[in-house]
């Protein structure tokens, strides 16, 4: 039994050190192809954001149509060129992240949810009359590891860390603070798509930081 636990270490630690470097890059390579793909059809295409403008979340939803579809068309781009080089990546995917929550929102999103079958009927690539988020929703589950756990160690943020000698990798922690700041992140993109359980992670945010703050009085 000892020896198995050893191998089994042995081999999970290997991959654990293989994950530090290469589900990061591949997850960073998939999705910037996938946002420059986006942001060239709508640099080369037509505008078609006035036909949606109204279903648009606040504070999109006063913005003229050019003026969002030029922030959205840049922000695929440059996002899409951030993610593949691996620089300021966490911001890159951030951003992306709340883009994807808008067109979600405005695109994607069933127009009227009475029950919990209608919103699972969304979860769906082709629209049937009752939205078809599970494209979209696949988008924000590739790139919350890359906001969570950063970009890896082949890019240009890990070469940068280690040039301004700072720890590219700092330990881990997963304190009050720690769960405040998730739950703050998420509430954010969140409050535009289900503003109910957006305010709700708002309000657990503001509590996990003050319970971080009682634990270190």
């Amino acid at each position: 039994m000892h020896n198995l636990i050893a191998i089994w270490t042995s081999l999970t630690s290997r991959l654990r050190g293989v994950g530090q470097t290469l589900p990061p890059l591949i997850l960073r390579l998939i999705m910037g192809w996938e946002f420059w793909q986006s942001g060239v059809e709508k640099y080369t295409g037509e505008n078609w954001f006035a036909d949606v403008q109204t279903k648009f979340p606040f504070p999109f939803s006063v913005i003229p149509p050019n003026i969002s579809w030029g922030m959205a068309t840049w922000f695929e781009l440059a996002g899409a060129i951030l993610l593949v080089v691996g620089l300021f990546t966490r911001l890159a995917a951030y951003s992306l992240l709340v883009l994807t929550f808008v067109a979600t929102a405005a695109v994607h999103w069933p127009d009227m949810i009475a029950m919990w079958s209608d919103l699972a009927k969304g979860y769906a690539i082709t629209d049937s009359g009752h939205g078809n988020f599970k494209l979209p929703l696949l988008f924000v589950v590739m790139l919350l590891p890359i906001i969570f756990q950063g970009p890896g160690k082949i890019s240009v943020d890990y070469l940068l860390s280690r040039a301004l000698k700072a720890d590219p990798m700092p330990a881990p922690r997963a304190d009050a603070y720690a769960w405040a700041l998730a739950a703050l992140a998420l509430s954010i993109p969140l409050l535009m798509l289900i503003p109910a359980a957006g305010a709700a992670l708002l309000v657990a945010a503001l509590v996990l930081a003050g319970i971080g703050r009682f634990a270190r009085a």
